[in-house]
């Protein structure tokens, strides 16, 4: 089947010119933007819509497509392949491109020209992967720029504010994917966002923002100190709220997942190995997050009914969990006579004593020196209309999914930013899932943990309290 699809008259990119017509181009998509509306000037109070992707059929050649059209085609046409896979295209106009205009905008290709997908003439096809040629197929473990043209993470922070504002290449590790969260702006428009930590051996952690849905999608199937990306052009601004560098993915940049390159093996080798020696964030987060399937906690409660609960379990040893849409009524994460962060050890997680900076479980033998890490480590109140729960543990990659950033971010923040920070919760409803256990060393006798806590869906929340949950007693 291969040969069949690669012995088809295909123009090659690399020979485009205005004057063809009746083409057919075969190539990889190797980079998609979201589909946007616009008012249309020809037709006052209606929308066209467009979208543009690139295609590459070869190692050195990669241009960019796009398509104008009412609403339903260009949505059908957008949802009709992913990237990373192949497409046919036929019939495009083929244009030469504005070169300063459009790049400001568009990924850079070495073309001169574009394609312009009409809705009356164009066609684009998936193909089967089965169907095309295995060289096709590689060209999405290629990136676009030379594979040595990047900058480290290490760099990217010792240049600081020199490089705010500027488009350049990263190599990085991913070391966390965060979830997309959906929001409505003030002009009722949907949004998204997604926070992915990157890393490499010149940094522990960076943050790259995603705020399209291609870019979202994309990201998510990223496998967490097993995947590498070399991303081309993307944004790097210093973000004066958490006093850090991060970077952004724009309509310019296009990714490559696990690149095939020497730079990028080496990386990848790097991340295999530190994975073992030095059990990093989500290694250690074996200690510091409980392992449990939030998915399988469905009973909801009021503080109320916890409490009842709990009294009802006195004497047992087993743990009971629960979901609770509450307040954080308590947060002294600007408090410098609360300790918010401390050091644990990277070999058992345990709380390591100040004063010595060495664990005594794992140091015995001191051949075997086991290094520190700073962590989360507070207790929070939860309240809601029936009453509150004190002394709730917030620990670990728990509190910097809550919070939104890592420890290193938030001791690097001012004591406003933490004030800052702390409010966004205070006022806010949060859906918070609960760990429950007896514990004679506890307030009450009762110790709570967090196991995940982000701001409620307000109406998930109300239909949620109206019925008072799903609980079980």
């Amino acid at each position: 089947m291969a040969n069949s699809i690669a012995s088809k008259n295909f123009t090659a990119l690399s020979n485009l010119h205005p004057n063809m017509a009746n083409l057919k181009i075969i190539g990889i998509v190797i980079g998609k933007t979201d589909v946007k509306g616009f008012p249309d000037r020809k037709n006052i109070g209606s929308e066209r819509y467009t979208f543009s992707f690139t295609i590459r059929d070869s190692t050195t050649h990669f241009v960019n497509a796009t398509s104008w059209g009412s609403e339903d085609y260009i949505r059908s046409l957008s949802d009709s392949f992913r990237l990373g896979e192949c497409v046919i295209i036929e019939n495009p106009l083929i244009q030469t491109k504005e070169l300063e205009r459009e790049e400001k905008f568009s990924p850079a290709t070495p073309s001169d020209y574009k394609l312009l997908l009409s809705e009356n003439h164009s066609t684009v096809k998936l193909c089967s992967r089965y169907e095309v040629d295995a060289k096709l197929l590689s060209l999405i473990y290629l990136p676009v720029k030379e594979s040595c043209d990047y900058y480290s993470l290490g760099d990217i922070v010792a240049n600081g504010h020199s490089l705010d504002g500027k488009i350049i290449n990263v190599l990085a590790a991913v070391r966390s994917v965060g979830e997309p969260k959906y929001f409505t702006t003030s002009d009722r428009r949907k949004g998204q966002r997604c926070e992915v930590k990157l890393y490499d051996e010149t940094e522990s952690s960076f943050a790259m923002i995603c705020w399209d849905s291609e870019s979202i999608l994309l990201a998510q199937s990223w496998v967490p100190q097993e995947t590498v990306i070399f991303a081309a052009d993307v944004r790097i601004s210093f973000d004066k709220f958490r006093n850090i560098m991060i970077a952004t993915i724009i309509s310019k940049t296009i990714i490559t997942t696990n690149p095939d390159t020497p730079e990028a093996n080496i990386l990848l080798n790097f991340i295999r190995e530190n994975k073992v020696k030095n059990p990093l964030d989500d290694e250690i987060d074996n200690y510091l997050k409980e392992s449990m399937n939030l998915k399988t906690i469905v009973d909801v409660y009021t503080v109320e009914q916890l409490k009842v609960k709990a009294l009802k379990n006195e004497g047992k040893a087993d743990p009971f969990y629960g979901i609770l849409y509450a307040y954080i009524s308590t947060l002294n994460i600007d408090d410098e006579t609360t300790k918010v962060v401390r050091n644990r050890c990277s070999g058992c997680g345990y709380i390591v004593n100040e004063a010595s900076s060495a664990c005594t479980t794992c140091n015995k033998d001191s051949s075997e020196f086991k290094s520190v890490f700073p962590s989360f480590d507070m207790l929070i109140d939860l309240a809601d209309h029936t009453g509150t729960l004190h002394s709730c543990s917030l620990t670990g990659s728990v509190a910097e999914e809550t919070l939104g950033c890592t420890v290193v971010e938030f001791l690097a923040m001012t004591d406003e930013q933490k004030t800052a920070l702390k409010w966004q919760f205070l006022l806010e409803r949060s859906k918070i899932y609960l760990k429950l256990s007896m514990s004679h060393r506890a307030r009450g006798g009762l110790r709570v943990s967090v196991l995940s806590c982000k701001l409620a869906d307000p109406v998930e929340a109300s239909r949620s309290l109206s019925g008072q949950g799903n609980v079980q007693n």
